[in-house]
């Protein structure tokens, strides 16, 4: 169990080093939004281990409504760097 959760936390790692390497503000925002789906994943693994489906309904929500606000912002950005 521990190595399953280190080989996902080091997963996690990965886009964000490859975002920290480039100055596009998109790849940026496609790296938070891994980072997001990844996390809620382990949340969902994690719940299932422990059985504690509390933990399972908070993986589900940061699934499914976590990504949109992050290319709402992420369209914003975009929109104001194009009328600059």
């Amino acid at each position: 169990m521990n190595i399953i959760l280190t080989i996902m936390i080091v997963t996690l790692l990965i886009p964000i080093y490859q975002s920290w390497k480039d100055e596009n503000i998109w790849q940026k925002m496609l790296a938070f939004a891994s980072l997001s789906s990844k996390s809620a994943i382990m949340i969902l693994f994690i719940s299932v281990l422990r059985d504690d489906w509390m933990i399972g309904i908070v993986g589900v929500i940061i699934l499914t409504v976590g990504n949109a606000g992050l290319m709402l912002l992420a369209q914003v950005v975009k929109r104001m760097t194009i009328n600059n």
